[in-house]
């Protein structure tokens, strides 16, 4: 799968010399070579780090003031934009609406590729007219930085007011180029020449890890390391939510579970409730006050107990 044009000046889409027998070689090598590949996206996101913490900062305040948070791609960068946001919810408790991933081809691209969706600049245009306001944040992904979806929906981004990130894996991108901010992880070439579900893949993935991992830390919805807004809809879930609130408190599971009930599985007012001696409705009063950030209301009511 090849995200955006094929282009012999992309670093993405150049052969890559250590694979270049790749068909000659034992099932050993070829997960040997791709192994150590895989290993250089870390250090590449690394050199990314103070562009990827320039875009996470506006795009917290852009959650903090109402706004809400999109991911744009086409292929597979669109694919891991919709599996990030999708997975913010139940991780951290916030409102599906909040980070939304919208893919070049709509819903059955998810599935099934539609390779010339990403060809239409206007479609990305038009995508972000129906949706966002300029009150939200945009980031655009693709591996080659070219794809056209991705570039025009930046650009329209740009236009209302929104805030615009570009993640891509070349330097100097056109899409680097229409965002306001830019992160550009150079992986290098891939094992398989041009496929950037590869290593690009995996770079794209770790920098949506970053953007809304930072942003929900900076919302208040974990508490030290532990995820404290985690939504209770499975067994393992609410097993998960026993152990935070045992690590939160020091409570045995018993106490733990208890609280847990009478707080409707919510971690985190059973946490309050613990730790202050406060029934839940006062827990629940007091969050709502701070906007639901958990380190907030834990403030306000140690600055109440002293």
């Amino acid at each position: 799968m090849v995200d955006g044009e094929t282009k012999t000046g992309l670093t993405t889409e150049q052969r890559n010399e250590r694979s270049l027998q790749l068909d000659r070689l034992s099932t050993f090598e070829i997960v040997t070579i791709m192994n150590s590949e895989d290993r250089k996206v870390a250090d590449a996101v690394g050199r990314a780090i103070p562009d990827i913490v320039r875009a996470i900062d506006p795009i917290v305040e852009t959650l903090k003031n109402g706004g809400r948070l999109f991911y744009v791609g086409a292929g597979t960068s669109g694919r891991l934009g919709i599996l990030d946001a999708s997975e913010c919810p139940p991780t951290f408790g916030v409102s599906p609406d909040l980070i939304q991933g919208i893919i070049a081809g709509g819903e059955k691209a998810l599935v099934r590729a539609v390779e010339n969706a990403e060809d239409d600049e206007e479609k990305g245009a038009r995508d972000i007219r129906e949706r966002v306001t300029g009150k939200d944040a945009v980031v655009g992904i693709s591996a080659s930085g070219r794809t056209s979806y991705v570039i025009g929906a930046v650009a329209e981004a740009n236009r209302i007011g929104a805030v615009t990130v570009g993640i891509s894996c070349n330097a100097g991108t056109p899409l680097s180029r229409t965002a306001r901010h830019a992160i550009e992880v150079l992986v290098g070439p891939e094992v398989v020449t041009g496929s950037t579900r590869l290593k690009a893949g995996t770079a794209q993935k770790m920098v949506l890890n970053m953007i809304s991992t930072a942003a929900m830390i900076k919302l208040g919805k974990v508490y030290g390391n532990l995820m404290v807004n985690v939504q209770a809809t499975n067994r393992k879930l609410k097993d998960r939510v026993i152990r935070i609130i045992c690590d939160a408190t020091d409570v045995d599971p018993d106490t733990a579970r208890f609280f847990c009930a009478e707080a409707n599985g919510d971690a985190r007012v059973a946490i309050l409730m613990i730790k202050f001696g406060i029934s839940r409705d006062e827990a629940e009063e007091v969050l709502a006050g701070e906007n639901h950030h958990f380190g907030n209301a834990l403030k306000r009511l140690e600055q109440r107990r002293v």
